[in-house]
């Protein structure tokens, strides 16, 4: 695996390198940095040139100026450009994965370059906006942060991401989640929910994407509960709905030879 960086926005920013074949990129989502698809990376290297960000402000990136889902999405553009060292035109074959606000940075880019990429595949995540409801908990959470730091906050959302039986029995890799997200600052976690607040329904962009969409859903999501997945999930012309049924929002470590197998048959 090689270990690189960018530097966007007068800020560095980090990825990984690994593996040969068809470009896949493979964006993390909130509170999470690239090493949240360690089982993933071991397996599909064999199968694809794989491209692993931090996102700004998680891992060894720093923020940039604009922390905007688009703003983020700009950046990841920017490195898939740096290193396949192709011309936006000409481009085709970049496979797109993103993990919940992963999946958020994902449906923005294939907004503004649907050339770039042979398909998207959002695991966990949504193309709808945020309710009026979910904002007002997203500011509290914020206001939460402010109070007694992101580290108190992640703390109790990171075990919740979880299904109680994995929880119960996986508290060690839970734990250690846990323990990583201390690593986080308060602005950069109030940042993510700030974009994640402003960010556009984005339900245009499947319905317009004409190569194939992969949903990858978790039963027990909380986060991004089941009846809404599915809700989504026929807007794309080609629609492929993949259900793991014993996962909540981590579908990497909850069901990870699954979540390989369907990330390896991806065109």
């Amino acid at each position: 695996m090689q270990l690189k960086t960018i530097t966007y926005q007068s800020s560095k920013n980090f990825y990984r390198t690994v593996g040969d074949g068809q470009p896949m990129v493979l964006i993390h989502g909130f509170a999470e940095d690239g090493n949240i698809w360690k089982n993933q990376i071991e397996f599909l290297q064999h199968h694809f040139s794989l491209i692993i960000p931090d996102l700004p402000g998680s891992g060894q990136s720093e923020l940039i100026n604009d922390m905007s889902i688009e703003g983020m999405a700009e950046l990841i553009k920017e490195l898939i450009a740096s290193e396949i060292r192709f011309s936006l035109q000409g481009a085709e074959g970049v496979l797109l994965v993103g993990h919940s606000m992963g999946g958020y940075i994902s449906l923005a880019l294939a907004a503004k370059y649907p050339e770039l990429f042979s398909s998207l595949t959002l695991v966990h995540s949504s193309a709808f906006a945020d309710s009026a409801e979910k904002k007002a908990n997203r500011q509290k959470s914020i206001e939460f942060i402010k109070k007694n730091g992101a580290s108190e906050f992640l703390k109790a959302v990171i075990a919740d991401l979880f299904t109680e039986n994995f929880y119960a029995n996986n508290r060690v890799i839970v734990d250690e989640l846990i323990e990583k997200s201390k690593k986080f600052s308060d602005e950069v976690i109030i940042s993510y929910y700030q974009a994640m607040i402003n960010r556009t329904d984005k339900t245009s962009v499947l319905k317009t994407f004409n190569k194939p969409v992969h949903f990858i859903i978790g039963e027990h999501d909380k986060a991004v509960p089941f009846a809404d997945s599915l809700k989504q999930s026929h807007l794309p012309a080609v629609s492929h709905i993949h259900i793991l049924r014993n996962t909540a929002h981590m579908g990497m470590l909850e069901e990870t030879g699954k979540l390989n197998t369907i990330l390896s048959d991806l065109k």
